[in-house]
């Protein structure tokens, strides 16, 4: 629904300019001059400012050119009973949208209205193209999905996550989620933005730990005009942008702590200011943040905001890790291989059941990001279309084997990853983690020996190409085969 400031200082005029564009159903908003009119567009942008001329004070070519100003995009439309040439010409070359000649009639003003705040429509859906909404974890060729049936899973971890955000999508409140790195922080926002009010309006992100502390204030704030050495013209920052939408700041964390102080000034009074500027200006954004480190140590080191912390912690949502919600490996995985298949035009590729099942006993250390490397994977490399155990353990048992040589996804020794207490960890020469796993009565150094000497009869017994193949080293292959052979549990001939 558009939003028409109507600005003129005779009472009778704005009460029939403004009940033709109500009746239109636009919402309408009035001002008996234009100071009063300046002030309600640094609250609020409207979609089209409609304003007489002649007014006491500021005339309305002067409240165009403050107008330019505060909002260069904002269409203005003047209303006079005095209509010279010259004024039109001075109202066209200031960037005035339409330019009305009293009396005129009711349809004469709704079809400039609403060409204007079409005109508006298009140019902030082209900002927002411009700025780039985030892309979702999710999607491939898939037919997209939206809402809460972006959040694939009916494991009861996924179950509450989905009751949070149905129980969040309703409140205006600041939303924070937190979760390790890859299990789809960013998916549960666009879930939370689709489910709300507000998904009609823009959902835009900004990677707060991809940019330097002044072009994160920048891209968040805007700029003016010569604000900075190459700032040659106004810039919309995203907060402006998201007007009424919804703005993700991913890896919230990563802010420098000036950035943060701005940040706490919107999120406390809906306003802000471009960087080189003084005009306040409001603004109607719902602020979704997500950070996978842990907050309150953060404030405890002196690297984070405490006030700040409780401003965007308003309405957590915790995104659990794949390894605590196994049940849905299954069915991410498929929709994975499916949406990827049909994005790359490779038809009908399948998992079979024995690959299904080793990795949905795989403790997943990258989340849902490496579930979905691992399918894209399989299904380039999948034969007569099926992606195979042979073809899928190799990966996994690499990545396990750089888990336990103390990797950056490596879980320590006692530290809780998962496992039951009935499971078992112990540490074997060299440096290997063997982890003891009822798997159909085998256990996970059952299937890595497998996985290695399948490979090994496939390059005929090169173990240089075996090793590269498996991403282990000849040395660590070598050992292997030395202790398999020593437990009698491979042929002396390999």
């Amino acid at each position: 629904m558009a939003t028409v400031l109507v600005v003129d200082d005779k009472e009778m005029l704005r009460d029939s300019v403004g009940s033709t564009l109500s009746r239109a159903g636009m919402t309408v908003r009035t001002a008996d001059g234009a100071e009063q009119a300046l002030r309600a567009i640094a609250q609020q942008r409207p979609d089209c400012v409609v304003t007489d001329l002649k007014m006491p004070g500021m005339t309305g070519i002067e409240l165009l050119a403050k107008v330019r100003e505060i909002d260069d995009e904002i269409p203005v439309i003047l209303m006079t009973a005095f209509a010279t040439v010259e004024t039109a010409v001075k109202a066209m070359k200031l960037g005035a949208f339409d330019y009305l000649t009293k009396p005129f009639e009711g349809d004469e003003l709704l079809i400039s209205v609403k060409r204007a705040t079409e005109h508006t429509r298009l140019v902030r859906e082209n900002a927002v193209l411009r700025a780039g909404a985030p892309a979702s974890e999710a999607q491939g060729g898939e037919e997209p999905l939206s809402g809460i049936a972006r959040l694939i899973g009916d494991s009861p971890a996924m179950r509450r996550v989905k009751e949070q955000v149905l129980a969040v999508a309703e409140s205006h409140g600041t939303v924070l989620i937190i979760g390790e790195s890859g299990t789809g922080k960013e998916v549960v926002a666009r879930a939370v933005h689709e489910t709300s009010q507000r998904r009609n309006g823009p959902f835009l992100g900004v990677n707060c730990a991809a940019l330097s502390e002044s072009l994160l204030e920048s891209e968040l704030f805007g700029h003016e005009r010569g604000a900075f050495t190459g700032a040659d013209k106004v810039r919309k920052g995203r907060f402006e942008l998201s007007d009424h939408g919804t703005l993700l700041l991913d890896e919230i964390s990563e802010v420098g702590v000036r950035v943060q102080a701005k940040l706490l000034r919107v999120l406390q009074e809906r306003v802000l200011e471009r960087v080189g500027a003084s005009l306040s200006i409001g603004v109607d954004v719902r602020v979704v943040a997500t950070s996978n480190r842990d907050l309150p140590r953060a404030i405890a080191k002196g690297e984070f905001r405490q006030d700040l912390f409780f401003r965007l912690n308003v309405l957590p949502i915790h995104v659990p890790p794949l390894r605590d919600r196994q049940e849905d490996i299954g069915p991410l995985a498929e929709y994975f291989v499916r949406s990827i298949a049909r994005r790359d035009g490779r038809g009908d590729v399948t998992i079979a059941p024995d690959a299904l099942a080793v990795m949905t006993v795989y403790q997943w250390p990258g989340n849902v990001r490496e579930l979905q490397n691992i399918c894209e994977r399989g299904v380039v490399l999948a034969r007569q279309s099926v992606i195979t155990r042979e073809l899928v353990e190799p990966w996994l048992l690499a990545d396990l084997n750089g888990m336990s040589a103390g990797g950056p996804s490596s879980f320590p020794i006692g530290v809780s990853n998962g496992y039951s207490n009935a499971d078992v960890l112990t540490e074997t020469k060299p440096g290997v983690i063997q982890t003891v796993i009822p798997i159909m009565d085998r256990v996970l150094e059952d299937i890595e020996r497998d996985a290695i000497i399948s490979t090994l009869k496939r390059f005929r017994g090169h173990r240089q190409k075996t090793a590269q193949s498996l991403g282990i080293g000849v040395r660590t292959l070598g050992l292997k085969l030395k202790k398999w052979k020593t437990q009698q549990l491979v042929d002396e001939a390999i």
